[in-house]
Order: C-alpha cells, then sequence, then structure tokens
C-alpha cells in the first residue's frame, strides 16, 4: 500500500460515540479520504507521521461560528484551525451569509467595507461562488439567518407580519435551503428578530421543515431574567413544528439568573421526554462578547442603524433609555462587567480591553454618560465582553450528554485586516481549553467524552455526511494533539496567541497545519 500521508503509532479516538474504545493504530490517508486503519506496517508514503504518545481523532467542529464575512477578508482562518477545527457551522443567531437584499444588504455594507471585502451579492448561491472563488482553510456549512429573511422583505420594522410578507420569507428561505443552507437559526434578542413572535417563528419552522432544513438553533429571546421563558418558546417552537431545536451557547446571565440552572436542565429533560429532539452548544468561558448597543432597549434598534443613532443622540429620547437600562440593571456593578473589545476610531483604541466603568471615571462621566456617548461617537461600531456567569453552571452545561462545543467567534488570524482590536479569547482557545483545563485538569469529563462531542456528536446533529469520524472512507478531517500539554494561550488582554499541544491538522486530506506550524494551505469546502 502506498499513501499520500502515513500517520502512525497513535492513539485513535474514532469520534462514534461518547464511550467508544480508543485504541493504537495507524491511518492511511490519500487523496482527501482516510483509506486504510489499522496495522499498516507493510505500507509507504508520501510522508509518515510519528504519533506515538499523541491522539489521533477527527477534525473538531465548531458547532457555532460567524465566519462569514471574514473569511472572504482572509481565508487562513489561523485562529481556527490552530484549534483543530476542521469544519464551522456558520449563519447563528439570525445572521447569514444571505440572502441580502433592501435593508438587509444595506446594514451590512460596513460591515463589509471594515473588512475590505469588494464583491456584493443577494442570495446564497452568489455568496458561495464568491468564497469558493476566494479559497479558505477549513470546512463551511451554514444555516440561514432568520434576522436575514425578515429584514430582507420588512426591513427593521417593529410589528407583526402581513401574509404576503410571511409568502415572501418563506420564498427565500426555501431558495436558502436549496442552495444549501442546513436549517435556520434566529436571534431573538437582535433586530429584527426582537421584533418577532414565537407564532412567526413556528411558521417558518414548519416550512423549513418542509423544505427539508434540518435543525432549528436560536440565540434564544432572553439568557438572563427571562431564560425560563425563552426556554419554553423553544420548547414550544420544536414541539410544534416537529423540528430539531438547539440552543446557542446555553448559559444563565447575570447573578441573579445563576440559581435558575436546574429548573432549566428539568425543562430540558421533560421536552425531551415528550420526544423533543433538543441539543444545545456552549463556549467554555464565564463572559459573553457581542456589541455594546446589546445593552439598549429592543425598541431602540427600530427602523435600523440611523434611526437607532438618532434616538441616541436625541437628549429627551437618551433620558428615557437610561431610565428603563437602570431599572433592569440595577447591579452596582454592572458596568465593572463589561470590558470594549474592539472600536473603529484611532483615538480611542486605547479603551480596547479596559472596563467601562474604568474609562468612564477617567473621562469624567457616569458610566451610562459614557456608554451613550462612545456608541454615538463610533457610529454604534463598539464590541464589549460582558462578565456575567458562573463557572458552576458553566462545567454543568458542559457536561450535558447533548451539549457540544462552539467558539462563538468569527474566523481570524494573527495578522491582517482580521487580527483587529481584542476579541474573545473563545475564538482562539475554546478547543485546547476543553482539552486542557476541563478534561486533563478538572476531569469535568473523559478525554473520550471530550472528542466526541467534538465529532461525532456534531457531525450528527448537523447531518453532516462522511466526516466526524475516523473511518474508511471518510473525508481526511483529521487533529492530532498532544494531551499531556495542550492548552491554550490566548487571553483577554492579548486574545492574538495560538494554543500549545496540537502538532497536525488535515482538512480533506491536506495539511493545514504541520508539525505545529500553518502551512497556508486553503482546502476548505463548502459542504452543502
Amino acid at each position: 500500500m502506498n499513501f499520500d500521508f502515513l500517520i502512525k503509532g497513535g492513539l485513535i479516538f474514532d469520534g462514534t460515540e461518547s464511550n467508544a474504545k480508543s485504541r493504537y493504530g495507524d491511518i492511511g490517508v490519500k487523496g482527501d479520504r482516510i483509506e486504510a486503519i489499522g496495522n499498516l506496517s507493510g505500507a509507504s508514503a508520501e510522508k509518515t507521521i510519528d504519533a506515538k504518545g499523541i491522539c489521533v481523532c477527527p477534525g473538531f467542529i465548531d458547532t457555532h461560528a460567524h465566519s462569514e464575512f471574514t473569511l472572504l477578508s482572509d481565508g487562513r482562518a489561523e485562529g481556527k484551525i490552530c484549534q483543530g477545527i476542521t469544519t464551522e457551522i456558520n449563519g447563528n443567531c439570525g445572521l447569514s451569509a444571505a440572502p441580502l437584499y433592501g435593508a438587509a444588504f444595506e446594514q451590512r455594507e460596513k460591515d463589509l467595507e471594515d473588512l475590505n471585502i469588494k464583491e456584493r451579492w443577494n442570495s446564497f448561491s452568489e455568496y458561495f461562488a464568491i468564497l469558493n472563488k476566494k479559497k479558505f482553510a477549513s470546512n463551511f456549512m451554514t444555516l440561514v439567518g432568520h434576522g436575514n429573511l425578515r429584514a430582507s422583505v420588512v426591513g427593521y420594522a417593529a410589528r407583526e407580519l402581513i401574509h404576503e410578507e410571511k409568502e415572501n420569507m418563506s420564498k427565500l428561505l426555501k431558495d436558502a435551503i436549496d442552495s444549501g443552507a442546513k436549517g435556520m437559526s434566529t436571534g431573538l434578542v437582535y433586530p429584527p428578530g426582537v421584533y418577532s413572535d414565537t407564532s412567526e417563528i413556528i411558521e417558518l419552522a414548519k416550512e423549513a421543515v418542509k423544505y427539508k432544513g434540518g435543525i432549528y438553533t436560536t440565540h434564544m429571546r432572553s439568557e438572563g431574567n427571562g431564560l425560563l421563558e425563552a426556554i419554553d418558546e423553544v420548547i414550544k417552537i420544536g414541539l410544534n413544528s416537529k423540528m430539531h431545536v438547539h440552543i446557542s451557547h446555553l448559559k444563565t446571565s447575570g447573578e441573579k439568573n445563576w440559581g435558575k440552572i436546574n429548573e432549566v436542565f428539568k425543562k430540558i429533560h421533560d421536552a425531551q421526554q415528550k420526544g423533543l429532539n433538543l441539543t444545545c452548544d456552549r463556549y467554555p468561558y464565564i463572559a459573553a462578547s457581542t456589541d455594546l448597543d446589546a445593552v439598549l432597549p429592543s425598541w431602540v434598534y427600530e427602523g435600523g442603524h440611523e434611526e437607532e443613532l438618532k434616538r441616541l443622540k436625541d437628549i429627551h429620547i437618551r433620558e428615557k433609555i437610561k431610565k428603563e437600562i437602570l431599572r433592569e440593571h440595577p447591579e452596582k456593578d454592572y458596568w465593572d462587567n463589561i470590558t470594549i473589545s474592539s472600536v473603529n476610531l484611532n483615538k480611542n483604541k486605547w479603551m480596547e480591553s479596559k472596563r467601562l466603568s474604568d474609562i468612564s471615571r477617567n473621562s469624567g462621566k457616569t458610566p451610562i454618560e459614557f456608554f451613550f456617548e462612545i456608541l454615538a461617537e463610533e457610529n454604534l461600531r463598539v464590541g464589549a465582553i460582558f462578565f456575567s456567569m458562573n463557572e458552576d453552571n458553566l462545567k454543568s452545561i458542559l457536561k450535558l450528554p447533548f451539549a457540544m462545543f462552539g467558539s462563538d467567534s468569527s474566523a481570524r488570524s494573527f495578522d491582517g485586516i482580521t487580527a483587529q482590536g481584542k476579541p474573545h479569547p473563545r475564538g482562539f482557545g475554546s478547543f485546547p481549553r476543553i482539552l486542557g483545563k476541563y478534561v486533563r485538569e478538572e476531569k469535568v469529563f473523559s478525554l473520550r467524552e471530550a472528542v466526541y462531542k467534538m465529532t461525532g456528536l456534531p457531525a450528527t446533529t448537523f447531518k453532516i455526511k462522511q466526516r466526524g469520524i475516523i473511518a474508511k472512507g471518510f473525508f481526511a478531517d483529521i487533529t492530532i494533539f498532544d494531551p499531556d500539554n495542550i492548552k491554550d494561550k490566548s487571553t483577554f488582554d492579548n486574545p492574538f496567541k495560538k494554543p500549545e499541544g496540537i502538532h497536525y491538522v488535515f482538512i480533506n486530506g491536506i495539511p493545514v497545519v504541520l508539525e505545529g506550524r500553518q502551512t497556508g494551505a486553503l482546502p476548505g469546502r463548502i459542504l452543502v
């Protein structure tokens, strides 16, 4: 036998199920496939890799990514491939690459300009053609965002839809699924998803089932004060639509909500007992990250970007907003737990990775006054990190047998246009952190179970064909790591740092990480 690559003597975790037995063996890779597994002592290869003492497993699947735009500006995706990630599920939280019509198209324009993306598109078929031409490192799978559907048809209006608008959204949904989107996502805290009611989501989910869209994922309507009601809504959507539902980044946000975790688990368990297929994902950190204006009441977003800015600049409306925010977040330390992760203006770059309360103190303003001023000055384009969660709850969620791992981040590289700001370290360290901190150091679950949750389980959940498992004939997406030394190095102050302990990463039979270094290869494929 002759192979392109021969991986010798590694401890193989095949990714099939959480209690599967690991075994020592060899793997032969030819072209883009795994050609043979077992004792391949008589075989030859263009390159042989000595994997003695380290683990060989399927490439990791990031179940919650936001790389649709960054991949167009820098396809290297170094922050992901250096974690061992070989496939990303994109189009989460109601935001996807397409459809982009009308107000949805206009709202994305600034994002594309910031990333120096020259191309424009409306549909998934157009987007996929552009992405394929650009080339990229990791495999790309996507959902269609409900926010895209709604904004493309009715913009950012806070109202119920009429019949004709629902029909137009359904047509866009069908086109997206026919083009390759694998399901639908919602972001029910973001505009325009925040303006939809439960019945609107149920109707679209039923349409998605009809069009063979496989899964409904959701950034729920609340992850804090309204958490239990949001869980009820997810369950209602799933039971009424008969669709697999998947809760994105399941969490209990805000100290006063930490005690709700057992009730969350009970509601999920009861729904599963009723036959609902319900899964979730989570990143291994107790800080969240999103746009700073997510703090605003939802009515402030109505009408889109320009209308939001007008309201923020109106003194009388600002006073009304202020009262609502302080009523929702009366905690004395609320602003202490928010740090600025990114701004656009050079004169404000010094603020990145600093606490909002400290910055406001230096400026002589109250935190909420500074909050309004920085949003207005930066034209709303301010990223923030929110330290709002509990470590014990995090571990309980990670241990759930139906929980998978997602970075909740875009693919960035260590230099170039995507190496901006101080993004959440989850974009560079999530999967090594699971294997180092939560498997090796804290023994939250076994290495076998962690690998399964990173590979076979998400492949089954998202119906990813012939990936997520080490098996003959499957695509050669393979990650090879040292379980004794794997460790995340990315921090909130210095996020652009490679993890340690990941030695080789293959995507479609091509090494993108070889002996710990990126090769620059771009073998990723769009999975439809």
